[in-house]
């Protein structure tokens, strides 16, 4: 994924479901280095992991 559809993502309203390593993740921000991005896994756990933006995955 690159830079400019992540920050349509994080802008957007719509539910856009988004995967990393084959689980789905939620976008909280786009770093400021603008290379990754901190996600965190869809469901109870909130657990935030820092991704290079390039791995994650629209579905």
């Amino acid at each position: 994924m690159n830079v400019n559809r992540v920050k349509q993502i994080l802008s957007s309203s719509a539910d856009i479901e988004v995967k990393y390593n084959d689980s789905s993740v939620w976008i909280d921000q786009l770093n400021e280095d603008g290379k990754t991005a901190t996600v965190h896994l869809r469901g109870p756990l909130e657990e935030r992991t820092i991704v290079d933006i390039e791995s994650l995955e629209e579905e």
